[in-house]
């Protein structure tokens, strides 16, 4: 047994912890917040074998200079002198070719496959008692064009093993007939599920507290000490802490803490927004309106809509462009919906942690020899929770991984 000390109390950091305690380890969670916010309480709640191309892919650097001047584009980039920024953004342009994003597109999916399966298994384990649906995903589409595009990601799905299917308006509506939406068609993959974060989450912490684990809520980590190639110490702004494993799953903070270990790991906040509609809207599936990159998710009690990634640093400045942006689409794709005033004014944010490449880290570095680094995962945090928190175990207990990590090495390069 080791007494091993999570950093991040977000999907990544519960998921690891109950991996390491199913494994017999002793473990402790710190995180800055009390384990009620943050970016895994207002994401999208999917479960995504769908999502198997990675954000830097080819053209996505045009589309992002042309939307820079766009603050209510679905992706936008704040221009920032920041060395941090500027290496992450060459780092970003060197991985958006096509032979890379050819390699990555296994290795996400079959990543989304595991996490799918093990959130099947969590939630038949009867511990616990979470929303979770297995429904698909309807990729809708408005233009010819956009239709000809989801349709050749959706071929190539098949070609990777997934459940596929290219969906008129007609085929949709039998599917949803009380959504009302305004569309062409639909892309629709049946490999993918949906969770109500809200639900999972505090289950999680209680299920965890249950079994011996101790939090440290509002509790930040401010310096790191080394000795001989391991962390002897953690300092927070409460005590010191001792470990005989560290995990890093701090999200987009995650970067500010490996600088003082040397470490240098490419990572840079998008934050995403969501608004939730609690009231019927007809929706029952899953589904992202292409055009505007926004998720409608049909959870426990509402509906959510959330979307955008807006990459301007580390901060929770909620800007009413983007929410307003969020509230046209559903507007404009489904033909009786209209986001109200005051849900607009409820809407939030959270901060995704964004690897270059798009694929997260996983895994030790050369560097240290008792942290494992569990970070960068951007939109897909949520989905990969529980396959990532199931790999560090593995590499805390050390046990032969279920999937190779060499893709998901802290000390790649870019």
């Amino acid at each position: 047994m080791k007494h091993c000390t999570i950093i991040g109390g977000g999907i990544i950091g519960l998921s690891t912890a109950y991996y390491l305690v199913k494994d017999g380890h002793q473990v402790s969670i710190i995180d800055k917040s009390n384990f009620s916010s943050g970016a895994s309480y207002v994401n999208a709640g999917y479960i995504t074998p769908s999502h198997f191309i990675p954000l830097a892919a080819p053209g996505m650097i045009n589309k992002g200079i042309k939307w820079m001047f766009n603050s209510s584009s679905p992706f936008y980039v704040k221009p920032r002198l920041n060395t941090d920024f500027l290496k992450w953004t060459l780092a970003f342009k060197k991985s958006a070719t096509a032979s890379k994003v050819e390699k990555a597109i296994p290795v996400i999916k079959d990543i989304n496959l595991l996490s799918r399966d093990l959130f099947e298994d969590i939630k038949a384990s009867k511990d616990f008692n979470f929303h979770y649906e297995r429904k698909g995903l309807l990729m809708c589409y408005q233009s010819d064009k956009v239709g000809e595009e989801e349709w050749k990601v959706g071929q190539r799905g098949i070609e990777e093993g997934l459940g596929v299917k290219n969906l008129t308006k007609e085929e949709v509506d039998v599917l949803e007939p009380h959504a009302n939406l305004n569309i062409k068609g639909a892309v629709y993959f049946d490999s993918d599920a949906h969770m109500t974060p809200t639900d999972f989450m505090p289950e999680m912490v209680g299920y965890l507290k249950s079994k011996g684990v101790v939090f440290y809520a509002n509790e930040q980590v401010k310096d790191i000490e080394v000795s001989n190639g391991s962390i002897s110490k953690i300092i927070t702004n409460k005590q010191e802490l001792k470990a005989d494993e560290v995990v890093l799953a701090a999200g987009s903070w995650s970067a500010l803490l490996t600088k003082k270990l040397g470490l240098q790991i490419p990572i840079q906040a998008g934050k995403g927004y969501r608004i939730n509609v609690e009231r019927e809207t007809g929706i029952t599936i899953p589904t992202i309106l292409c055009e505007a990159k926004v998720a409608v998710t049909p959870m426990q009690g509402f509906t959510r809509f959330a979307g955008t990634m807006e990459i301007a640093g580390i901060n929770h400045k909620i800007n009413p462009v983007r929410v307003q942006s969020i509230a046209n689409a559903a507007k404009n794709y489904y033909s009786n919906l209209t986001i109200s005033e005051a849900e607009k004014a409820s809407a939030d944010c959270g901060l995704r942690p964004c690897s270059p490449d798009g694929l997260p880290y996983i895994g030790k570095s050369s560097k240290c020899k008792n942290l494992t680094i569990a970070t960068g995962h951007a939109m897909m945090g949520w989905s990969l929770g529980p396959a990532t928190g199931k790999l560090v175990s593995q590499v805390i207990s050390e046990k032969k991984t279920t999937l190779d990590l060499t893709p998901f090495h802290p000390d790649r390069r870019f």
